[in-house]
């Protein structure tokens, strides 16, 4: 089979993604889905606030992935779901494993949105005994959404308190089960002020900051855990029936690894330019799988950006030579991570390390200043803004340009 663009992933980045290069003129852009039903993980958040930033109104989760299905049924992209590409077969040639069997897929361009996952219990190296009652907030929400399948249990301990962690805690409330702690090995939540006040109002759940869950224990199912202060070492344990962990959000880079993409060390998901194109020409990556990870509406977003590349490259403009972008301690990473001079991203996703005071960023290429932006603070997994204007003033043939943060 050949088409225009392929499009591995059937989430809000790669269904914003089709939308947008249909709207474009694209002829034929195939989205590959591995789930039987397309939308990405919305569809298991029954909560409200997805939808604000790209739709322009507020959605439940299972409605906002109907709307981004339906956005693409009515573009005229082709979508089939059940369809796994398992490897690639050549220059832009997917490997797909569906229920009609083997087939292979020629694209004149690819585009990745594969998205990113939790890491789960075993890959946080958490000891203790293996009991039932563990879960990642993705397995549960998919226990719980669009009908429950299965027990939850009764009380449990959430690790982690960011975004995601509070969506875990709306998540149990709704389906009864008692939440005994948040607990974060960090100096404090990592969340907006709003949500934190308001899960301590209506369900008085207690934050255990500067706290590692450093045992499981449990036979058949989880009976307790136990956590660690890391300021006085203090040991103290937490009857539970449920653990959830939350966050620490990895990049689903496998087929991008397996078609020699380069993969950015510090976001773990691929390095891309300004126009989101990877290493690899006629490829690229958009969503949560280069920047683990944004809300749903942001990941649509960089989608629909991804169109600007790949609309350029199938034109045979070419995309230009691209400078590297480096940050400095607390901050962690940037994306995208090579600059195309003159053509500034959409956006740029970064994280910081450590929560930090007040102070500012700063861009300098070669001692000269680009851009300076105040924060607040720097709080790790929360997003940080900053601008875009500056890569205009990028020299092509400088050093790197320098992202850092200058306490005040």
């Amino acid at each position: 089979m050949n088409v225009d663009v392929a499009v591995v992933g059937g989430g809000p980045a790669g269904l914003a993604a089709a939308v947008e290069l249909r709207r474009r003129g694209v002829d034929s852009v195939l989205v590959l889905e591995r789930e039987a039903e397309a939308g990405g993980i919305p569809r298991h958040c029954a909560h409200t606030g997805f939808g604000l930033r790209d739709l322009h109104r507020v959605y439940s989760g299972p409605d906002y992935a109907r709307a981004r299905v339906r956005a693409a049924q009515a573009a005229g992209v082709d979508l089939r779901t059940s369809a796994t590409v398992t490897g690639w077969a050549g220059e832009r040639r997917l490997v797909v494993t569906s229920p009609r069997g083997l087939s292979a897929v020629r694209a004149d361009a690819v585009v990745l949105a594969t998205g990113c996952r939790e890491r789960p219990r075993p890959a946080r190296l958490v000891p203790g005994d293996r009991p039932a009652g563990v879960f990642t907030t993705g397995q549960l929400q998919r226990l719980l959404h669009p009908s429950p399948v299965g027990p939850v249990g009764s009380r449990a301990v959430i690790v982690g308190a960011e975004h995601v962690s509070f969506s875990a805690l709306l998540t149990l409330a709704e389906a009864g089960v008692e939440v005994a702690a948040l607990v974060t090995d960090l100096p404090r939540h990592q969340t907006y002020a709003a949500f934190r006040a308001a899960a301590a109002a209506r369900w008085r759940t207690p934050l255990l900051t500067r706290t590692a869950l450093t045992r499981i224990s449990g036979h058949g199912r989880v009976d307790a855990v136990e956590v660690t202060d890391l300021a006085t070492g203090a040991v103290s344990r937490i009857p539970c029936d449920t653990v959830v962990f939350t966050g620490d959000w990895v990049p689903d880079s496998e087929l991008a690894r397996r078609g020699g993409v380069t993969v950015d060390p510090a976001t773990r998901g691929p390095a891309v330019d300004s126009l989101l194109a990877t290493s690899v020409p006629g490829v690229f990556a958009a969503g949560n799988l280069v920047h683990p990870a944004e809300t749903a509406d942001v990941a649509a977003l960089g989608g629909r950006a991804a169109a600007d590349g790949v609309c350029a490259w199938l034109a045979g403009s070419g995309l230009g030579a691209a400078v590297s972008i480096e940050v400095g301690e607390p901050l962690s990473w940037i994306t995208p991570q090579r600059l195309l001079p003159g053509r500034p991203p959409a956006r740029f996703a970064l994280r910081a390390a450590s929560v930090t005071g007040p102070g500012r960023l700063e861009v300098r290429q070669d001692g000269r200043l680009l851009a300076t932006h105040r924060v607040r603070r720097l709080v790790p997994h929360r997003a940080i803004a900053l601008g875009t204007a500056w890569v205009s003033d990028v020299s092509p043939s400088g050093p790197p340009p320098v992202l850092s943060f200058i306490p005040r």
